[in-house]
């Protein structure tokens, strides 16, 4: 949106479709999935874009969401000392970092902890992070490739990571075999998007 102050600044939500699987950042527009275990197949959300100005302008569109349940032997575990509320609202920026150090095409599948409780999970300091990359050529990197420049990559990952939490951090490479995940960790998400302008 063109516009200056508040008749510019655009707040994102999803109005119809599976709010149960899916949320949005309100202020990027990035859609994630909350859970999509043992589900498969298309979703459709409707997303509305509303400016903040007295008169409230707003469009809609429509976004497809494909889950492909078929699971990889290529998914990483990478363990952060941070709360998994923490991690959650700052994906995005744990996607750019890790993306940016290790120069591939990096996915966040998923992020969870391992206490199952909710007050448990939000006071526990220790996030797992499910991770997948690609090359150029939209290939899967092998999972110890991906490993190994991990740890090649860990102090400047763990630094880059510092900015986004503003907090010291420990990032380590989980030993235990991706080819474990359940099917929720495993699903590859692919959006369709049809834009609209406000």
């Amino acid at each position: 949106d063109p516009d200056s102050g508040d008749n510019g600044r655009l707040q994102y939500s999803l109005v119809r479709g599976q709010t149960n699987e899916f949320d949005i950042n309100e202020n990027t527009g990035q859609i994630f999935t909350v859970s999509v275990a043992g589900k498969a197949g298309t979703f459709y959300l409707e997303v509305q874009a509303a400016d903040q100005g007295t008169r409230r302008l707003t469009a809609q569109t429509t976004v497809n969401v494909t889950v492909d349940s078929s699971s990889s032997s290529n998914i990483v575990m990478l363990v952060l000392n941070q709360k998994i509320s923490v991690v959650e609202r700052k994906s995005v920026e744990v996607q750019r970092v890790l993306k940016e150090k290790l120069g591939w095409n990096l996915y966040v599948l998923n992020i969870y902890s391992k206490e199952s409780d909710r007050n448990l999970r939000s006071s526990t300091d220790e996030t797992q992070v499910n991770i997948i990359a690609f090359d150029e050529a939209h290939q899967e990197v092998p999972a110890e490739d991906v490993k190994r420049k991990l740890r090649e990559q860990r102090g400047a990952i763990e630094l880059g990571l510092q900015e986004v939490f503003s907090a010291s951090v420990s990032a380590a490479v989980a030993e235990a075999p991706a080819a474990a995940a359940s099917p929720e960790l495993t699903a590859a998400i692919v959006l369709g998007v049809l834009l609209a302008g406000t």
